[in-house]
């Protein structure tokens, strides 16, 4: 077993949220290196839409995040390589009647009164920001804040600017601690990494290193599937999806739910999500999930309903309980940070998640957003019913 010099902080997890965080650490001056048990953006990241939403956030800490990320984003695509393919598209989210469009309404107004662009689409408007829709919506919104990476390359691009050590296929297999408690490090099979400073970015594992580390946090696994078409023009030229999305991410029903998203994408297939569904780490296909990604997908665009599906892919979402990440430092074991727990919206809110553990590393006090919400311990005197799924 080998020792590596000691750099100020170990980062597990080399998927977006982890690369974001080793890239703003490494932005303030801090070395940082990174370890997963497997390859860049292997998880949670690697199985996404690279969805950048502000369009599906009601007011509050998710959507001020959210927002400091949109904003982030926009600075790193002109830094990074173009190949992360960032598309500031905007998203359209449409309304099958009138009720419908009632609820989107007041749920616009919030979003606006909290810094978000909206503009009411009536039904005779929509054809001009999508041609293919289907016929007989009531109407919809258009936000332009909405907008698109691809997810695995956006991870690698952001782990390779960050100047961290990377050790890939490599578990994390214990957390070193002194004797006083705090956290001096990690073990893997092959070496031992000693920091001051640990920061759990381990997606819907994140739970099962907080157990390593003696303290408990309640992330579990989400399972969406994803459909991808064969290549086309773009039909499709926004974030589409119907109203009833916004329910299905606020819920936290075990069962399955979809609603489709659909979007066009720089390589021509268009990619069709997503399901939710808790079922533990089951990565067995299902065919009613994919079943109605398709049929949903057909309803708001027509012109794919006799389209090629070529491939469906799945992963799981890191859930927790009240929806919201666990970002910052853990006052229950000194030294322990936690970033997960961003459900499907983690590739969104990577950029500012990251420079919240940044200024926790330094030690500053976080800017544009406040932490509270995202306390880690704020779990602790609620009920568990479900610990069983923490198990991979």
């Amino acid at each position: 077993m080998s020792k590596s010099q000691s750099p100020d902080a170990v980062i597990i997890g080399a998927g977006v949220v982890g690369a974001a965080c080793a890239y703003y650490a490494g932005r303030a001056g801090l070395s940082v290196a990174v370890v997963d048990r497997g390859p860049v953006a292997g998880g949670t990241t690697g199985a996404g839409e690279g969805n950048l939403l502000v369009s599906d956030k009601e007011p509050g800490p998710e959507l001020a995040l959210a927002l400091l990320s949109v904003r982030l984003w926009r600075d790193l695509a002109a830094l990074l390589p173009p190949d992360v393919e960032y598309e500031a598209k905007g998203g359209l989210v449409v309304a099958p009647d009138p009720t419908a469009l009632k609820a989107l309404r007041t749920f616009a107004e919030g979003q606006r009164a909290a810094g978000v662009e909206a503009a009411e689409i009536p039904c005779e408007g929509l054809r001009a920001l999508e041609p293919h829709l289907a016929d007989g919506l009531a109407g919809g919104f258009h936000y332009p804040g909405d907008s698109q990476v691809q997810p695995a390359r956006a991870a690698a691009r952001l782990l390779a600017a960050s100047g961290a050590a990377v050790h890939l296929g490599e578990e994390v297999t214990g957390i070193l601690r002194t004797p006083s408690g705090a956290v001096r490090g990690v073990r893997t099979a092959r070496r031992d990494l000693t920091a001051p400073a640990v920061v759990n970015a381990a997606g819907t594992w994140g739970g099962a290193v907080a157990a390593l580390a003696g303290t408990d946090l309640p992330v579990r696994p989400r399972r969406g599937f994803v459909l991808v078409t064969e290549p086309l023009p773009r039909v499709v030229r926004h974030k589409v999806y119907a109203a009833d999305y916004i329910a299905d991410v606020a819920s936290g029903s075990a069962a399955l739910q979809s609603s489709a998203v659909v979007e066009g994408t720089p390589a021509g297939p268009v990619l069709i999500g997503a399901t939710r569904e808790r079922v533990g780490f089951d990565r067995s296909p299902s065919t009613e999930a994919l079943r109605r990604l398709a049929a949903q997908a057909a309803a708001l665009f027509p012109v794919l309903a006799d389209v090629r599906v070529l491939r469906a892919y799945h992963g799981f979402r890191p859930y927790l309980p009240d929806h919201l990440p666990a970002i910052g430092p853990d006052p229950r074991v000194p030294g322990l940070l936690h970033a997960c727990g961003h459900e499907g919206a983690g590739i969104g809110l990577a950029p500012a998640t990251g420079l919240l553990i940044a200024a926790a590393l330094g030690g500053e006090p976080a800017e544009d957003v406040d932490p509270a919400p995202f306390r880690p311990e704020r779990f602790d005197d609620a009920p568990d019913p479900g610990r069983r799924e923490n198990t991979p």
